[in-house]
């Protein structure tokens, strides 16, 4: 059983976009950071940020189902980096292409993106049962 809720979608989207900017700001050399965190940080935050588009997208489905959609995309995504066509290949070498389809398939980047929607369905959870409590509903699905 799950309790489903309706969430802000400005608020969450508020979340896409602030995280988009940590996201940046993590690949960039703006802030010296450790070169873990500056390995890590942006795929972590790119899975944050497909998880919170997807609580935009379907904001009255349970946490639990939009962790799930977050991580089958992710990880289609990734795996999508075994296909190598020049017309793909030529996306991936544009700086959007490249930040949204990646470059080769990492196993790390499989990590990251189960740790980045687990930090957002934690999140969510809180935010929709705990901090907001009276704007969830009483509805149950099996």
């Amino acid at each position: 059983m799950t309790q489903e809720t309706n969430r802000s979608r400005l608020l969450y989207v508020l979340f896409v976009a602030v995280t988009i900017v940590l996201g940046l700001l993590s690949r960039s050399n703006l802030i010296p950071m450790p070169s873990f965190i500056s390995t890590y940080a942006g795929d972590i935050l790119w899975a944050l940020m497909v998880f919170w588009i997807f609580c935009v997208l379907f904001n009255q489905q349970a946490t639990w189902r939009l962790a799930l959609y977050a991580i089958v995309f992710s990880f289609s995504i990734e795996f999508a980096q075994f296909y190598h066509e020049l017309w793909i290949d030529e996306i991936r070498h544009t700086k959007l292409g490249g930040l949204i389809l990646g470059y080769a398939f990492k196993l790390s980047d499989l990590i990251c993106y189960f740790l980045g929607i687990l930090i957002g369905a934690l999140a969510d959870y809180l935010i929709c049962h705990q901090l907001f409590k009276n704007k969830v509903t009483n509805v149950y699905e099996f």
